[in-house]
Formats: C-alpha cells, structure tokens, sequence
C-alpha cells in the first residue's frame, strides 16, 4: 500500500486528485495540505510515501517545504505538480530533492506510474518534461566549476536514467547487473554532488551531459 499527501493551495485540483488515487487498490491518500508549512507538519505525523507537491503555494512555497523534508524526512518522495511554465522552479526541485514531475494536466496512467516509480525510489519523466529539462541553461549554478569527469559506462547509464529507465532495465541493456548499475549510479552522484536519480538528471542536463541521449 502505497500512501499519498496531496500538498496543493486549490482545492479542486486535491479533489480531483483524490477522486483519482482513490480508483486504485494500492494507494491509499492519508492526507491533504493547502501549503507547504500544513504539508511539513503532515509529513511529521501521518508519514506517506510519496508527497504530490505543488510548487507556488501560499505561505510556505512547494520549493521551501522539498528542501525542507529533504532534510527532515528523507525517505519521503517528493513529486513535483508543475506546468509547461515553470521550469526554473521545476529544476531547482529536482536538485532539492524532488523523484519527479508531474503535469496538472497529466492522463491517469502517467500519474499512477509516477507515483509508483517514486516510492520505489525510481524516478520518470515524460519526454516533453525532459525537453524542458534540456533545453534549460545557466538556470542552476553549479557548486563547483570543475569538470565532470564520468567514465563511458557511467554516462550510459546515466542517460538511460535520463530516459527514464529503471536498474533493472539498464541492467539488462547494458548486459550487467542490477547491483552494479546501483554501484554507477553512487558513483555518478558523487561526482554531481547529488543524492537522488531526479537531482542527476537537473545537474548532468545543465551541465550539458546529456546531450544526444
């Protein structure tokens, strides 16, 4: 059972959402917050898996309560509830910590997907997302100015997380095993200074590594 907090300042959008996760067995939503502070409290006391955040909230912004739960509440996945127009807001929640997008528009099949992938710790973005992604620049500032330097095999595989492939799938592909694509994929986030698949993909694409993926 997977279980779901909505953080979203209209209520027709939670509403809907709810009507929505509710058609499916194994989610279940434990609650619902108007701003990112009631969200930080919610996640304190009902403990979901996976949070779907709005980003501009009253208050306490979605971007403020990401970074917050990063640090308070790791285990928890984040996803983004975005639109085409926001894609500063949308790069700097991955590199806090966000597993993902999701469009307010999205078909259901792409939210039950998200949703699950997040809580397994995966990360998917819809093509056009990842578009958005790339064609982004100068939007996050890097830590550090020095070089990247991934081997070949660490660039595979982190343009096949880009894609939205899962350890399993590039294991396959790459005609490895699943534990040393996770053993990559540590690598990779060394290097970017990042801890998650979704922040991966925000640093690499701004620093123009996954170009021709």
């Amino acid at each position: 059972m997977i279980k779901i907090l909505i953080a979203d300042d209209h209520l027709i959008i939670r509403q809907g959402l709810r009507l929505i996760i509710e058609t499916e067995n194994d989610f279940k939503l434990v609650g619902e917050a108007s701003d990112g502070a009631e969200a930080i409290n919610l996640c304190k006391k009902l403990k979901p898996d996976v949070v779907l955040m709005d980003l501009r909230m009253p208050n306490v912004d979605g971007l403020t309560a990401i970074e917050k739960l990063r640090v308070a509440q790791p285990e928890i996945a984040v996803v983004i509830l975005t639109t085409f127009n926001e894609d500063e807001l949308m790069l700097r929640g991955l590199q806090a910590g966000a597993r993902g997008y999701l469009l307010k528009d999205t078909d259901r099949s792409t939210l039950f997907n998200t949703i699950r992938a997040a809580a397994r710790g995966e990360t998917l973005l819809k093509p056009e997302i990842m578009a958005r992604v790339l064609s982004q620049k100068n939007v996050m500032k890097s830590e550090s100015n020095e070089p990247v330097n991934l081997t070949d095999r660490e660039l595979e595989v982190l343009k096949a997380v880009a894609r939205g492939e899962r350890s399993k799938e590039i294991a396959v592909q790459l005609g490895i095993s699943e534990r040393t694509v996770k053993a990559h994929l540590a690598n990779i986030y060394g290097k970017l200074g990042v801890d998650s698949r979704a922040a991966a993909i925000a640093v690499a694409a701004q620093r123009g590594l996954l170009a021709n993926k």
